[in-house]
């Protein structure tokens, strides 16, 4: 076959296609009766949908398709610092034994998702390492941990571990959008549970006691000031880690920190950051992340290995399912707030953080405000889940199992 012909969308025309796709997700949404009644987010819908587009662009034509994805960067670090500038330590401090029951259910999770791989990838005969590229390396871990550890396999005579991540990671993102709603549902129908529908405008994190009032100028610019200095001071301060630590912390993270830094100081001080604005900037940035992250899918480059991607990922999306029904949500406490966690926790099981927010995102929109959900499931994907994946990882590596394959 020829080399493709690439056609490279700069940042503009990046932003204008991103637009079109959250429109046509909901065009989708509003007219495809499963998207809606199981919650699946517009950005999810409408990036699938694209991306599919630029395949079949790819295969008849042989134009490769590929956009500039620097401001996705941004609107994560954006996103992230809303998420901050939500957490006021009463609530977070309200809501710490569900943290750590939900890291501890976490840890639980990866060792089991990478039990599953490793099963799946030596009933094909392959080498146990494919099974961690294809567990949490790829699933829980996205696509920087699947790049990182499948170059490394790669160089150790493991051939297509890198391809083999990145697909894994790219179906594991496509299916945590897409299962989140109906276990919500499931679980909301099946305990009888509910929200309150007032407050399902205004998330994550929002004071649901007072008025947020309207989106005015005034507040636009003090939240867009705020966001300007979360994302600056986060930077800083993670140079600085980086600079000190052996085990670096992701932007995001430190940006998503110096909110919460920001907004508990002016709550001392009796100062409140404008609700509806900061929700705004939330909905927006994590809208534009994700139809970007999958309007920009190769999915042409799956094909290869497609019968055992398969069968890897039903096996994790079973597996995910049980362990959100039957671990997730009765450890979180069997009520609303549970349910919309085990929403949150598939996305961020199977695919990235913000796709777990995106499932909880669509569900509290239905159904009302879970602020617990909004605190407790991004702290433990940002922070928690990335350590755990490490340590985990290592520890599988350190087995008599893989000694022997390697040997």
């Amino acid at each position: 076959m020829d080399e493709p012909i690439i056609v490279n969308l700069d940042s503009s025309w990046t932003i204008i296609v991103a637009v079109i796709v959250l429109y046509a997700g909901r065009f989708a949404t509003s007219h495809i009766r499963f998207l809606r009644e199981f919650n699946i987010p517009e950005a999810v819908s409408g990036g699938i949908l694209c991306s599919v587009v630029v395949a079949i662009v790819f295969s008849m034509s042989n134009h490769q398709i590929t956009f500039d994805l620097t401001l996705r960067d941004t609107l994560l670090l954006v996103f992230f610092s809303t998420i901050g500038l939500s957490a006021k330590f009463r609530t977070l401090l309200a809501g710490g034994k569900a943290l750590a029951l939900l890291v501890v259910c976490s840890i639980g999770f990866l060792i089991l998702q990478d039990v599953a791989g490793i099963a799946v990838a030596m009933s094909f005969g392959q080498h146990p390492a494919y099974g961690l590229i294809s567990g949490s390396i790829a699933f829980a871990g996205g696509h920087g941990s699947a790049i990182s550890y499948g170059q490394l396999a790669a160089e150790q005579g493991l051939p297509g571990a890198l391809e083999l991540g990145m697909a894994s990671a790219t179906f594991g993102l496509i299916a945590g959008g897409l299962i989140g709603g109906p276990i919500a549902r499931r679980l909301m129908s099946g305990h009888n549970l509910s929200g309150e529908i007032k407050n399902q405008a205004f998330v994550p994190g929002p004071d649901e006691t007072s008025d947020p009032g309207p989106v005015t100028l005034n507040g636009m610019l003090d939240s867009i000031f705020a966001l300007a200095i979360c994302i600056a001071a986060g930077a800083a301060v993670n140079e600085w880690y980086t600079q000190r630590s052996e085990i670096p912390l992701p932007g995001f993270l430190t940006a998503m920190f110096v909110g919460i830094v920001i907004t508990n100081c002016l709550d001392v001080l009796k100062i409140d950051l404008h609700k509806a604005s900061i929700s705004l900037c939330s909905d927006v940035s994590l809208q534009l992340f994700l139809a970007m992250s999958l309007m920009s899918l190769q999915l042409w480059s799956l094909q290869g290995a497609f019968g055992y991607l398969l069968i890897i990922l039903l096996t994790q999306i079973a597996v995910m399912v049980l362990f959100a029904l039957y671990v997730v949500f009765p450890a979180m406490g069997r009520d609303y707030d549970a349910a919309v966690i085990a929403a949150g926790f598939s996305g961020l099981g199977l695919g990235a953080t913000p796709v777990g927010i995106a499932n909880m995102h669509a569900v509290t929109e239905k159904y009302g405000a879970s602020q617990k959900a909004f605190l407790v499931v991004p702290l433990v994907g940002a922070f928690f889940l990335d350590i755990a994946n490490a340590v985990i990882i290592q520890g599988f590596l350190a087995t008599p199992l893989f000694r022997n394959a390697a040997g």
